[in-house]
């Protein structure tokens, strides 16, 4: 399958990693493709259905969510779309349409968990996004309570872990304390959610933007691609967890000497078919839905 889906109908309005989003006018159409990215690179590999599959996950936790944050969902069918029928069928399961708003240009990443470049941090400096943290933490510690560890969006190349106070300085306080809060809330309450089906989300990122003066939830939210999900029975502190993410890909890749620089090697039929289960694993154990 190919690594791209093209509207020509439409135009385009960003291309991203793994989503593509076309302007509408008033409102904005995200398509989650299957493409998939690691260390900053889109592999030549995709995982099928995945696009779909984020996209059925994200919509869950929107209306989970939705008594706590606003988002950007429009509601709007397929049938509304000005696009033919075979891009409708293109499009069917993989796409959301938004709000049109200005986006924070930051990660909003919480941690629960001590794990990936956090883990590597507190190694080096026993802090996190210049958080100080106690010592003798092991990898995957859990935290005695969620940090709200900051990034730079970058939409080429690699997201830099910031500092709260360079956030505060970039935005307002006001703002930047506001969307601190409302990331740690929101991760507790799916995180409370996820534990009573025998999931631990370790981290999570969510991105915001401003719409009409308020402040939105936007992008996706809380998938495999955002988050790392651990199997709440195989937890334990002390080594790197068994995941329903896309870790699984990240370790094959470490496993396979690649050195992180061009050309980006193609993934093997059995590390992509077992990425999509993994992802429609962990879409019926939240959502108890199966992939639609």
């Amino acid at each position: 399958m190919s690594n791209d889906l093209e509207f020509k109908e439409l135009k385009l309005f960003k291309k991203g990693k793994v989503r593509d989003v076309y302007d509408l006018g008033e409102h904005l159409l995200m398509v989650a493709t299957d493409r998939i990215s690691c260390f900053d690179f889109i592999l030549p590999t995709p995982i099928p259905d995945k696009g779909k599959i984020l996209t059925q996950v994200s919509l869950f936790w929107f209306s989970f969510l939705k008594d706590t944050v606003e988002n950007h969902l429009v509601p709007m069918s397929l049938d509304n779309l000005p696009v033919s029928a075979e891009d409708k069928d293109k499009l069917k399961g993989r796409f959301m349409i938004a709000k049109k708003c200005e986006v924070i240009p930051f990660e909003c990443v919480v941690r629960g968990y001590l794990s990936g470049s956090g883990w590597k941090e507190y190694k080096d400096k026993q802090s996190v996004c210049g958080l100080d943290l106690p010592a003798g933490l092991e990898e995957s510690s859990k935290l005695s309570e969620p940090i709200f560890t900051p990034a730079t969006k970058a939409e080429e190349g690699h997201d830099e872990n910031i500092s709260f106070d360079y956030m505060k300085n970039s935005i307002g306080e006001e703002l930047a304390n506001k969307i601190r809060d409302t990331s740690i809330a929101i991760y507790n309450k799916a995180a409370d959610y996820a534990a009573t089906k025998g999931v631990i989300i370790a981290d999570t990122k969510f991105e915001f933007g401003m719409y009409n003066g308020k402040f939105i939830l936007i992008d996706e939210v809380l998938t495999p691609d955002s988050s790392r999900f651990w199997p709440k029975d195989d937890y334990q502190p002390g080594r790197s967890q068994a995941s329903f993410d896309k870790q699984f890909v990240r370790d094959y890749l470490d496993a396979s000497g690649w050195d992180k620089v061009p050309p980006v090697p193609v993934l093997p039929d059995t590390v992509v078919s077992k990425t999509q289960e993994k992802y429609k694993q962990v879409l019926k154990i939240l959502t108890g839905e199966d992939f639609a």
